[in-house]
């Protein structure tokens, strides 16, 4: 029977007692990796732990931080849990605004900064934050005082005693990323993270010797569930992913058996693959392509011939073997988590011998809810239901007799918004079941479907509903565009902001012997940009295709506010730029 964790405390006591020579984080410096073992990050936990307790640091308190994924990062986060306090942590790409405001609604008695600059920004704000008695940092040198080294230092020759938090005692505090206002501070217990831990390790089989390069940030529940603490229950590795733009060479280095990725990180390679393949000789296109077709009619259920499984092992030798070494060659769980994955894009990478795991969840929901596992797997869909939890779909909000709101029971429901009872009230039933705002359906089999947002879904002059993330998703798949966003609610069609991917136009310009300047208003890139919209679209309702687009060459980032941490669109935010613009597209003819 699956070991259970009753506590995130418990959890790491056991896999660090089971797996204690194992090594338990790697990180890269000087071009070479360095491992920490599990018994070696034990005791820096344990010595962290003492430093808060010397600070005062108790049950009932919040320690935050605002810093990229690091051993530091995992090391304050286990030494809170074992003081019974809450964790809180934040994104380095936030504004310094949100800091402070989450560290004030959150009541944060300490908070870490993981660079330099974070940390000067922390100590500027601390007089107007009443509850915060402490700030460190990790980038400071051993000698300041204030540096996270230091406090690890003079916590070592004053252990203290491990405190043990209760199921029920709230062990992390996940702010929403604020796409309509302020975050929110989402409350998870002991309980609801290690019921998700608990029920995933029952679905997948996993080995001691798993490992994964962390690219997604711990701050988000995904991150933070799926890998750190899953990873830890298991006895795995994590190599932390230095830069982002070095990841694929890291993944050939570090080998990893799993990763856990956004739908962003497929379509990177979904595009990346192929750009490669249409500058390859005309056979070797045709079958590269044969050999997709193939392997994804065979994931459906229907057996190739003998020519198509022999066209199929050439491919797979010749083609697919080299993308998947590029990876590290050793990959056997791929999960999406985050968003919806494109059921084009899914078939793609499963077609490369990478299969894909797509699950859905919210950082409500410690965040899994449902998930595709080994043997249940069903592309499109995001999976069935993990142990315990239970969901049902709520037609009254959408009057279709089919799709509804998903509405979740179970333990890894959250214990609610801090500090926001009429939200709270909003979103959680009487018995305690979770409101998502996420539309669904559930197939005969038992596998949820989610076909957008409540929220985001709008109304035309019509009157039919358009759910604008699933064909912004379809639309993105453009190799010319790095980002789409679907704009009609109360207008008479739907017109769409596209983001211009520049190298890709300047090699299609190239390639035509053109010369373009300025591609935001280039009639020809205009004509390329209708003939990909036309053909990304071509499945769409009549009335969901953009009958219009606005291009332009800014790109959506964390840093401008157009996307949150976790890369979804600020609708708002992109709205009061360019929501003008937008508009002015229906004075104009069709």
């Amino acid at each position: 029977m699956t070991e259970r964790f009753n506590s995130l405390v418990d959890l790491l006591e056991k896999s660090t007692r089971r797996f204690s020579d194992k090594p338990l984080f790697g990180t890269k410096t000087g071009g070479a990796w360095r491992w920490i073992a599990y018994d070696e990050f034990r005791k820096d936990v344990d010595r962290f732990r003492a430093a808060l307790g010397q600070l005062g640091v108790g049950r009932g308190d919040r320690v935050a931080i605002v810093a990229n994924d690091s051993v530091e990062w995992a090391i304050a986060a286990y030494a809170t849990f074992g003081r019974a306090a809450a964790f809180v942590p934040m994104y380095e790409a936030e504004a310094p605004e949100e800091w402070e405001f989450i560290i004030r609604d959150s009541g944060a008695r300490v908070v870490i900064g993981g660079t330099r600059r974070v940390y000067d920004k922390l100590v500027e704000m601390k007089p107007r934050l009443p509850s915060l008695e402490h700030v460190m940092g990790i980038a400071l040198p051993d000698t300041d005082e204030n540096s996270f080294r230091s406090h690890l230092i003079r916590g070592g020759p004053n252990p203290v005693e491990t405190a043990r938090p209760g199921p029920d005692d709230l062990a992390a505090f996940v702010y929403t990323s604020g796409t309509t206002g302020n975050p929110k501070g989402v409350m998870l217990s002991h309980d609801n993270i290690c019921s998700n831990v608990n029920a995933v390790r029952q679905l997948f089989p996993f080995e001691s010797d798993e490992r994964s390069l962390a690219f997604l940030p711990w701050a988000h529940a995904f991150g933070q569930t799926c890998e750190l603490h899953l990873m830890v229950s298991v006895g795995g590795s994590m190599a932390i992913n230095d830069d982002i733009s070095r990841l694929v060479d890291n993944l050939a280095e570090v080998r990893p058996t799993i990763l856990f990725a956004v739908p962003r990180v497929f379509n990177r390679i979904y595009d990346g693959v192929n750009h490669q393949m249409n500058g390859r000789p005309r056979a070797i296109r045709e079958l590269f392509h044969l050999g997709v077709r193939v392997a994804t009619q065979k994931a459906r259920g229907r057996s190739p011939n003998l020519l198509e499984e022999g066209a199929l092992a050439l491919v797979d030798r010749l083609i697919f073997s080299k993308v998947r070494a590029r990876f590290g060659g050793r990959l056997k769980w791929v999960v999406s988590g985050s968003a919806a994955l494109n059921s084009e894009v899914a078939e793609f990478i499963d077609a490369l011998g990478i299969q894909v795991y797509e699950g859905y969840g919210l950082s409500e929901t410690s965040p899994i809810v449902t998930t595709n596992s080994p043997g249940q797997r069903r592309i499109g869909s995001v999976g069935k239901v993990i142990p315990g939890v239970r969901i049902e779909i709520d037609r009254e909000k959408s009057g279709d007799p089919k799709i509804g709101e998903i509405v979740v029971h179970g333990p890894n429901v959250m214990l609610g918004y801090h500090d926001r009872p009429e939200e709270n009230a909003a979103v959680l039933t009487a018995d305690r079941g979770l409101c998502t705002g996420d539309l669904g359906y559930l197939d005969g089999d038992g596998f949820l479907y989610v076909t957008g947002r409540i929220k985001e879904q709008y109304k035309l002059e019509n009157g039919k509903y358009v759910a604008p993330v699933p064909l912004e998703e379809e639309l993105k798949l453009s190799p010319y565009l790095t980002n789409v966003m679907v704009y009609g609610a109360n207008k008479p069609y739907n017109v769409a902001l596209v983001v211009l991917d520049r190298d890709a136009v300047d090699r299609w310009a190239k390639s035509e012997g053109l010369t373009v300047s300025d591609p935001a208003h280039d009639d020809r890139v205009q004509e390329l940009i209708t003939r990909e919209l036309t053909q990304r679209g071509a499945g769409f309702k009549g009335y969901e295709r953009p009958k219009k687009f606005l291009p332009i060459v800014e790109e959506f980032t964390v840093e401008n506010g157009m996307l949150t941490p976790t890369l979804k669109l600020k609708r708002r935010k992109v709205l009061e730029k360019y929501q003008k613009a937008l508009d002015s597209l229906y004075g104009r003819g069709v």
